[in-house]
């Protein structure tokens, strides 16, 4: 019996042992990760962080109720300037913290829609680049952005659609990072994913899902022919049929919704923590 116990003791140990050793590995590891990008937990909301060394880049700000968490980030993180910030669009779940970021933080270049949009969160946008005497970039074609080795085209609608008019007014942004691609679809629907797919060939790694992941005939012809490996839903909740097709092009997702996300790339592997 005590032979047994003590057989028992050893595995246990070498097992605790080759954990620690895989967790020390992993860390490791991720030092080569040098291009780094933060998905917050922000409901059905966008806020995305994009970091290589000190360059730093916002894709949208969530909520209102998100600015406080987002500030806490950037302290965290010693984060004291925005290189870039991308409002996609002007609904509340994608600038509604943007002015407290703008009062609170140094920004190099603001990218926005040419879509404005009649609310308090936009009238508290306004009035936060009045506030800071910046003026914000309207985008409504390719705007290209290079930081160090890194490659972002940030594209704006060349039309006003008369449906859904500011979803599909959304900025699209593509990242290129040496061997790897990325790409961010803000709340695009049909309409623009059509137009977009028309004007850009190119194939990505990665997919930040457009409109929080609700199904859009669309989206087929998106998964196919940009033969995206991973992708981000930015919710927490899921929609079957889009779910269906994100198991038919064999594409490994994740929810914000079950927790932030960090996705680490050196532009060879990715990456992806929960």
């Amino acid at each position: 019996m005590k032979k047994g116990y003590l057989i028992l003791i050893v595995v246990l140990i070498v097992a605790l042992i080759t954990i620690l050793i895989l967790e020390k590995s992993n860390k490791k590891d991720l030092n080569k990760y040098d291009f780094k990008i933060y998905f917050f937990n922000a409901g059905k909301a966008d806020a995305i962080i994009l970091s290589k060394k000190d360059k730093y880049i916002m894709i949208d700000t969530g909520e209102e109720s998100l600015g406080e968490e987002i500030l806490n980030y950037f302290t965290q993180n010693n984060i004291k300037k925005l290189d870039y910030l991308i409002i996609t669009h002007f609904d509340k779940d994608h600038v509604g913290s943007a002015s407290k970021i703008i009062n609170n933080l140094e920004i190099g270049e603001i990218l926005q829609s040419n879509y404005p949009k009649d609310s308090k969160y936009y009238d508290n946008y306004i009035n936060a680049l009045k506030n800071k005497n910046v003026e914000a970039k309207v985008i409504s074609d390719n705007y290209e952005i290079n930081i160090d080795d890194i490659k972002i085209v940030v594209n704006g609608p060349q039309t006003i659609y008369k449906n859904n008019e500011s979803n599909n007014s959304s900025l699209i942004t593509s990242i290129t990072y040496k061997n790897k691609k990325f790409l961010f679809m803000g709340d695009a629907q049909n309409a623009r994913i059509k137009d977009f797919l028309t004007i850009n060939s190119e194939t990505y790694d990665f997919l930040k899902l457009p409109y929080h992941g609700h199904y859009l005939k669309s989206l087929d012809d998106l998964f196919k022919t940009k033969a995206i490996k991973y992708a981000i839903i930015t919710s927490a909740l899921k929609d079957d049929k889009t779910i269906e097709l994100l198991d038919k092009y064999n594409i490994k997702y994740y929810l914000t919704g079950k927790g932030n996300i960090t996705l680490y790339t050196d532009g060879e592997d990715i990456i992806i923590n929960q």
